[in-house]
C-alpha cells in the first residue's frame, strides 16, 4: 500500500482522482476503511494529512444500465 501526503485544499475525492485516476464509490469505500480517523480532519483535508492509499484494479467495474422496460 502507498501513503501519500494530503495538499492544502484536497478533497478526498481530489485526492484519489490525482492520485489513482478515478475516484468512484468502490475506491472511496476502501479508502475510508484504510484510513477511520481521517473524517475527523472535516471534508476539506489541511496539509501535511497521510494518507494510506487502496491497491485497486486500473479500470473501474462497468456495470450496464438497468432500464425499467427492460
Amino acid at each position: 500500500m502507498r501513503r501519500v501526503r494530503s495538499v492544502a485544499g484536497d478533497s478526498v475525492n481530489l485526492l484519489l482522482y490525482r492520485e489513482l485516476g478515478r475516484c468512484d464509490d468502490p475506491v472511496e469505500e476502501a479508502l475510508w476503511q484504510l484510513n477511520p480517523a481521517l473524517a475527523e480532519q472535516g471534508p476539506v483535508l489541511p496539509a501535511g494529512v497521510w494518507v494510506v492509499l487502496p491497491e485497486i484494479d486500473s479500470q473501474p467495474v462497468v456495470t450496464t444500465p438497468v432500464s425499467a422496460w427492460d
